[in-house]
């Protein structure tokens, strides 16, 4: 058959990429022949034919029917990650706007439906805050343009700060994706602290605080000050004064206090410090000193909870193990010495744990026998019941009518003499005063 006949029949795009494949072909052909003929044998050319093809096989590749190859779309083409561009229009507009806030709130809003936040949320933040992109430790880049106009360069007052909380607020609100993206900034930032100047991160400090005080961002950031490097040189205790200023102006300690215990970190405040002034005396002076008071007040309050939580704990250990209560008694003083609890509070917590130390029976008309034996063991460590009971009395808690029931008919009879002893020479004492006032208002009439 004719070669132009069966090209003519063929798809001109297959023809095209077929066409270099039968040049080949003929090529080899007439190689083979003369061959051949140089040979004189027709077995011999079959040979020749054969390692040929072989050879020129392995040199070129089999033809592949593919058709014409169309351009993307534009739009589906993966963008490649290159802040450059971005970081030059943020920069360009911050510089036009200058100091004025409002106006840098608006073209930030303007900017969002322009250029890609989402992918550049990390540069973003760093030239509002910094002025351009931040190496690791907290530089600026050499190679990037940068704005005089960010956090950084402004003016060191809570008003100024207060301001650019604004900013970021509108921002965030506007965009919400750039919510987690602002956190993880904020982190970073603390994770950079001596890389900045002194100057820097009180502004830093004071924003945080504020963006704290407002929901803005979670206590959780506050993680990245307990950083080893920081802690030990002295940079996180003086963040946190700054920080906790200004989130105790912005609210109240009631609002740091609920943000901290939110996320767990009510305890760990005392982490600020180097493990050898990790003290609740060093934590009180170091926040008093600073004008603190509240935090301190807080940090020692939060100091103390952890401790009697830790005391019942260990007093309900030594209940379950069987220890002897002369050896109980002994831990309750030294404990009661070392953490300077009161015995009304010792009292409390030694009843909690004698209360928790057992698995209560579920049958109702069996527990009141469990309760008493319970407590006829354990008695000796309960000798301060007479002492919260004047407490009580001397507040105008407990009345003197109260009391007096109570001794004579308001109890299980089989559990009375627990407590009773104790309570003897105060009822005495109630009944004596009682009989003398009713006498005074008799010789008054």
């Amino acid at each position: 058959m004719d070669r132009s006949i069966v090209f003519s029949v063929v798809h001109p795009r297959v023809r095209s990429s077929l066409l270099p494949s039968v040049r080949a072909f003929v090529c080899r052909f007439r190689t083979c022949c003369c061959l051949a003929l140089f040979l004189g044998s027709k077995s011999r050319f079959l040979s020749a034919f054969i390692s040929v093809s072989f050879m020129n096989n392995q040199k070129q590749q089999k033809p592949t029917l593919t058709g014409q190859r169309f351009k993307t779309r534009k739009r589906d083409e993966k963008e490649r990650f290159d802040p450059t561009q971005f970081q030059e229009s943020i920069v360009q507009g911050l510089n036009q706007t200058g100091t004025d806030l409002e106006a840098v709130a608006k073209f930030l809003d303007a900017s969002g439906a322009k250029l890609d936040y989402r992918r550049y949320a990390e540069t973003l933040f760093d030239i509002l805050v910094a002025g351009g992109m931040l190496a690791p430790g907290g530089t600026l880049s050499d190679d990037m343009t940068r704005t005089e106009y960010c956090l950084f360069t402004a003016s060191e007052d809570l008003e100024t700060m207060q301001a650019y909380a604004q900013v970021f607020n509108k921002l965030i609100r506007r965009y919400k994706y750039l919510e987690k993206g602002f956190e993880e900034e904020i982190k970073k930032l603390l994770l950079f602290l001596k890389g900045f100047t002194e100057s820097e991160r009180n502004k830093l400090a004071m924003l945080t605080g504020i963006l704290l005080a407002n929901g803005n961002i979670s206590a959780s950031i506050l993680n990245s000050l307990f950083n080893e490097n920081l802690v030990k040189e002295g940079v996180s205790a003086a963040f946190a004064v700054k920080l906790f200023k200004s989130w105790i102006n912005e609210k109240d300690i009631n609002s740091v206090s609920a943000s901290l215990r939110k996320v767990g970190m009510d305890n760990r405040l005392m982490e600020l410090f180097p493990a050898n002034k990790r003290s609740c005396e060093h934590f009180s002076k170091y926040f008093t000193d600073a004008g603190l008071k509240e935090l301190s007040d807080f940090a020692r309050n939060q100091q103390s909870i952890g401790a009697r939580k830790e005391l019942q704990k260990e007093l309900q250990e030594q209940m379950s193990r069987g220890e002897t209560l002369k050896d109980i008694i002994a831990y309750v003083r030294e404990e009661m010495k070392k953490t300077s609890i009161s015995e009304q509070t010792m009292i409390g917590i030694v009843w909690t744990s004698v209360m928790s130390s057992v698995e209560w029976n579920k049958k109702e008309e069996l527990v009141t026998e469990q309760a008493i034996k319970l407590l006829k063991q354990y008695s000796p460590l309960l000798k301060a019941f007479q002492k919260i009971v004047v407490l009580l009395y001397k507040a105008d808690v407990l009345s003197e009518e109260v009391i007096l029931k109570w001794y004579t008919e308001s109890h299980v009879a089989k559990g009375k003499s627990v407590f009773l002893e104790q309570m003897k020479k105060f009822v005495e004492w109630l009944k004596n005063a009682e009989e003398e006032s009713e006498s005074e208002e008799e010789e008054g009439d």
